[in-house]
């Protein structure tokens, strides 16, 4: 019970902030934006409409590229949002006068954590299905898996959030906010050299897509989401191309394997563990 009750405030807490405003009132600007940029689509330069199919394979690979916007947004929020959680709430003395009541640190991290999680999912969730919603009004066209599309972007948040707020539990908010975004960012890289890798049949390249990939699984959860996305007709093409295609951060031929969603649910238990771990040795 502790523990809900600290995510309620945690939530609480979060949504006071004025980056929560901004990150909400962009989001609808956003929105608003591409939902004309969609309505544009059919028309083309002699003045005729274009066919509907073709206005769908565009729409399709627009949606990729607004998808990807989104998620570096919701990627860098979660940091912003995770990483002073612990540290600041050290450093001015709130978690001293907590834990002098019968509250466990352990309750202090899942509090913490759920409450985050909260936010990340209801973001990832009510930014996707406005965006979604927009789009079918304006072409007709739905991506084929939306559901996992919403689960894989909100995944990636959940794992920046976790490791922010693991580091948060030893490092001061900015100085742990950097190693997560730096870490996305290497992760999001190293798919990319892992791809190529493929390409050029070079295994080198491929072991280190590979290492990156276990060490922070948020391109490959990318790479589902993009998978989600894509027409059956985008997948035939990208396979008929065989693995020239591999390094494309856009293109994906099939969804994350089951044992590295495995993986990626191990990994996030591993990384709250740290953070209940470095917490309960935190002299406050």
């Amino acid at each position: 019970m502790a523990a809900l009750t600290i995510a309620k405030l945690t939530v609480w807490e979060a949504s006071r902030r004025r980056l929560l405003l901004a990150l909400l009132l962009l989001t609808l600007v956003i929105i608003g934006l591409t939902g004309w940029g969609f309505t544009k689509l059919g028309e083309a330069g002699n003045g005729q409409r274009l066919p509907d199919y073709q206005i769908r394979l565009i729409a399709s690979q627009l949606l990729i590229v607004i998808v990807f916007m989104f998620a570096g947004v919701l990627a860098l929020s979660s940091v912003f949002l995770a990483s002073p959680t612990i540290s600041s709430d050290v450093e001015s003395g709130v978690l001293l006068a907590l834990l002098a009541r019968p509250v466990r640190r352990l309750d202090v991290v899942l509090g913490k954590w759920l409450g985050l999680a909260v936010l990340v999912v209801m973001y990832a969730a009510g930014a996707a299905i406005l965006e979604l919603l927009v789009l079918w009004w304006a072409t007709g066209y739905l991506p084929p898996r939306p559901v996992e599309l919403i689960v894989y972007v909100a995944g990636e948040g959940i794992i920046l959030m976790t490791l922010a707020l693991a580091l948060s539990t030893r490092l001061a908010g900015m100085t742990g906010g950097i190693i997560a975004l730096v870490g996305y960012f290497m992760a999001w890289i190293g798919g990319i050299v892992g791809g190529v890798g493929q390409a050029i049949h070079n295994d080198g390249l491929v072991t280190g897509g590979l290492i990156m990939k276990l060490l922070l699984p948020t391109d490959a959860l990318w790479r589902g989401a993009v998978f989600a996305m894509e027409p059956a007709t985008v997948i035939a093409a990208l396979k008929a191309t065989g693995s020239a295609g591999a390094g494309n951060p856009f293109g994906a031929t099939e969804p994350p394997a089951t044992a590295f969603l495995l993986w990626t649910v191990l990994w996030l238990v591993a990384v709250f563990g740290l953070s209940y771990w470095g917490f309960r040795r935190r002299a406050l």
